[in-house]
């Protein structure tokens, strides 16, 4: 595999959950060509926002030099950052690379200009703050992550698991995001599209919770899962399964199924040579037409064309 050169810029007052997350899911792994740098406006240590210096290992003009920036979050995120950080990162915008912002860290990129006219996303709690200090950008507050193609913005801190995840899927496939998913024992795979925030109240230590159906579901994808079968599983009436897991997972059972199906026949693209209309069965999606055009419709591409570009990667 090609060399696929990570930048994480990391300033003063850098958040250091922010900043693991892309040196926990980009470090150099025997199935991944992912070569890691951590960066800044200084070539010597920055102070995160816990107080404690990190040294770098290179200056911004590493930045030109990468395939891909993360921009972690900082402390004083309304606060631009220098100069120098914002001509480099304007440059490397212009140059098309890849720049992915978590959290806050959408901030940083706005302020070089690269999220004028966009739909972007931040956390829910500093969303404000970002539309009224660059105006010609656009929050969307209800979502994970936004894919932009070589701009990405995230929400909170496990929003930006879920894009750095969604990055290694788009570029190595869902068998090699989901080895590294269980490898940091975080959620394999959870749509942009989700919503970041769920108001609830907190629930009683007796509450109903529905991971033990959702984790059932994933094991059986081939059978017909209704909301009456999965209620039943749950032992609660179809209306409050429906409620229970929207609010548990910001989506509704469909489209958690379905997202489920497809990403199970990804991986088995990937990892086998079953033809589309066994794995469309396998993965509950019932024919390979059916398959076909679900495939077009999250991914717009065909399954055939996915596992031409993706299988065996995860060897």
């Amino acid at each position: 595999m090609n060399k696929h050169r990570v930048m994480v810029l990391a300033v003063d007052g850098v958040l250091p959950m922010d900043l693991g997350i892309p040196t926990q899911i980009f470090n150099a792994r025997p199935n991944t060509p992912y070569e890691l740098t951590v960066c800044g406006d200084t070539e010597e240590a920055v102070t995160t926002s816990a107080g404690f210096t990190l040294g770098l290992t290179a200056g911004l003009e590493a930045l030109a030099e990468a395939d891909t920036i993360i921009v972690p979050g900082v402390e004083d995120f309304r606060r631009p950052p220098r100069p120098r950080v914002r001509a480099a990162l304007k440059l490397a915008g212009r140059a098309g690379i890849r720049i992915a912002s978590i959290c806050t860290g959408a901030f940083a990129v706005a302020s070089a200009g690269l999220l004028d006219g966009r739909t972007v996303t931040t956390h829910w709690a500093s969303a404000d703050a970002l539309e009224e200090l660059y105006p010609r950008l656009r929050v969307d507050r209800n979502v994970l992550y936004i894919d932009n193609d070589t701009i990405l913005t995230s929400a909170g801190f496990t929003a930006g698991i879920d894009l750095c995840l969604h990055l290694v899927r788009k570029d190595l496939g869902a068998a090699v995001a989901n080895d590294i998913a269980r490898d940091i024992v975080a959620a394999p795979h959870r749509d942009g599209g989700q919503a970041q925030y769920i108001r609830r109240s907190l629930p009683t230590p007796q509450a109903t919770t529905l991971a033990g159906t959702r984790e059932r579901a994933l094991l059986h994808l081939e059978e017909d899962l209704t909301i009456p079968h999965l209620a039943d599983h749950a032992g609660v009436s179809p209306r409050t399964l429906t409620r229970l897991w929207r609010q548990e997972t910001g989506v509704s059972p469909h489209q958690w199924l379905l997202t489920a199906r497809i990403n199970r026949a990804r991986e088995l693209l990937e990892t086998t040579d079953l033809q589309v209309e066994q794995i469309a069965i396998r993965c509950g999606l019932g024919s390979g037409a059916n398959m076909r055009a679900r495939f077009r419709d999250a991914l717009d591409v065909t399954p055939t064309a996915y596992r031409r570009t993706f299988q065996h990667r995860a060897a």
